[in-house]
């Protein structure tokens, strides 16, 4: 099964990767301006996956048919993948995406609570990583693909084509081969008990489905609301993963623009994301899963390794620059700090992914995760459109784009690590006393019911009118200049 979501997983992010390393083509042929690719890639398509995720994720938890919603999800993605591979103008390609997005949008929230229910705990942070792994494997297929279809002139969509059938497969086997796991309680301090042996626990009865949807979604708002830690995490998630969209979506185009003569470079590139990435991301689920420490051992990795490889990032972008110009040093330095770059900030995905399932009850995993995911799809997927907005004055591939790519990256990237790292360090202290809470909870039979604070109401209300408005003024801004 693990193996089937990876795929899956894998498929998800094939899709909004190949765009990347294909922009020109893509650009050239569907005659898109800096601030249209930015709508392909970014904005409009996240707000609609933010959008659907939530109520995807509710309705699998109240049914309690999460691998059926998963598989439907799959299918309806990838033939909205084949249909972009038959779009010719801007509009056939951006509704195509936003079909696809919302087909998507629950993929990562489903794939982690299903996890999180059929391996053991102790190797939870592991396989969680392992799942993970799909993200690496899309961008180096990707890059694998494009530097194959570049060297036989094959067109960009047929990639589209292709991928959108060997999902419809998949989904297929998934739904065949995969069974719905019992649900059960993860926390990294206490062994594992499942659903059914805890429908007596106060704590349990509060969400259990005879109550109605209704009551499911306000024990699920209040349980998000009370935790101490769940919006400082998704804060810093946000920031982590808007620059690592910074990354996927501008560094390659601006690599092959800073070394034109290196036709192996995407596919060397393609190599090292897929190879240090996955080691370097199952490695922090080794350590996690050994760890006596696993909550402070997670968000240790994921901050330190952040902060530590925005130097190499920088290094990276100025790569020709440190050689003093020489294309033949300049990819040496280019490849060996890449490495770097990966070896340390990769680490995070699957350990945080786990943290997160250890910090949630079993029968509302799968909507808070979706809450999760739809916030920081909301928060990364404003940097291409925000890059979008930034280069629209300047002519795709000119000079002077690529002079304006090249300060955005060496800001914005090592920005977003910075900020991430800093807020994951503060959410230390917050982490132990949820841990603590679902402790107590599970121990002593203690109800999760009781008085939320005026101040942490307002808080967490404050933050999403903030959110949704930068949310639409942005959008609206983007259509406007559009």
């Amino acid at each position: 099964m693990a193996l089937l979501l990876l795929l899956n997983y894998f498929l998800a992010q094939y899709d909004k990767l190949i765009l990347s390393y294909f922009q020109i083509e893509v650009m050239r042929d569907l005659r898109l301006t800096s601030t249209q690719y930015g709508l392909l890639s970014g904005y409009a398509t996240g707000i609609v996956s933010a959008l659907s995720a939530i109520p995807i994720a509710f309705v699998a938890d109240y049914s309690g048919t999460r691998l059926w919603t998963l598989t439907a999800a799959a299918l309806w993605w990838n033939i909205c993948c084949i249909f972009q591979g038959y779009s010719h103008t801007f509009w056939q390609m951006f509704l195509a995406r936003l079909a696809m997005s919302i087909g998507q949008s629950p993929v990562e929230a489903l794939s982690v609570s299903l996890i999180s229910d059929f391996v053991p705990t102790r190797w939870l942070f592991l396989i969680e990583s392992f799942l993970y792994v799909g993200v690496y494997i899309g961008e180096a297929v990707s890059a694998q693909i494009a530097t194959a279809f570049g060297r036989t002139h094959t067109p960009w969509n047929d990639a589209l084509k292709a991928i959108g059938i060997v999902g419809l497969v998949v989904a297929v086997m998934l739904r065949l081969v995969a069974r719905e796991p019992c649900r059960k309680i993860l926390n990294s301090a206490i062994e594992p008990v499942e659903a059914h042996q805890q429908a007596h626990t106060p704590q349990t009865e509060s969400f259990q489905a005879k109550d109605g949807a209704a009551s499911l979604l306000l024990a699920s708002v209040k349980h998000v609301v009370r935790m101490k830690s769940f919006w400082l995490l998704t804060l810093a998630a946000g920031a982590r993963q808007f620059s690592g969209n910074v990354f996927g979506y501008y560094m390659p185009s601006y690599l092959l623009a800073q070394y034109p003569s290196k036709p192996n470079l995407l596919s060397h590139y393609g190599t090292i994301v897929g190879a240090v990435g996955s080691v370097s991301c199952l490695k922090g689920g080794f350590v996690c899963s050994s760890s006596p420490k696993v909550p402070t051992m997670a968000l240790l990795l994921t901050a330190i390794g952040g902060m530590v490889s925005a130097a190499f990032v920088i290094c990276m972008v100025f790569s020709k620059s440190l050689a003093g110009g020489s294309l033949g040093i300049g990819t040496e330095i280019l490849y060996g700090t890449m490495s770097a770059a990966y070896i340390t900030a990769e680490l995070w995905l699957g350990a945080f992914a786990s943290l997160l399932a250890a910090l949630l009850p079993p029968r509302m995993k799968t909507f808070c995760l979706g809450i999760y995911t739809s916030v920081i799809i909301l928060i990364y997927s404003s940097a291409p459109q925000m890059i979008g907005l930034a280069l629209r004055s300047y002519g795709a591939g000119s000079p002077s784009y690529i002079r304006a790519t090249r300060n955005i990256l060496v800001i914005l990237i090592p920005v977003g690590y910075w900020v991430a790292g800093i807020l994951f360090l503060l959410a230390f202290a917050p982490v132990r006393k949820d841990l603590a809470m679902q402790r107590r909870t599970v121990a002593n039979g203690e109800s999760v019911r009781g008085p939320i604070s005026k101040s942490r109401v307002m808080f967490f209300a404050g933050s999403v009118a903030v959110l949704g408005s930068l949310t639409i003024a942005l959008l609206v801004t983007s259509l406007i200049v559009h």
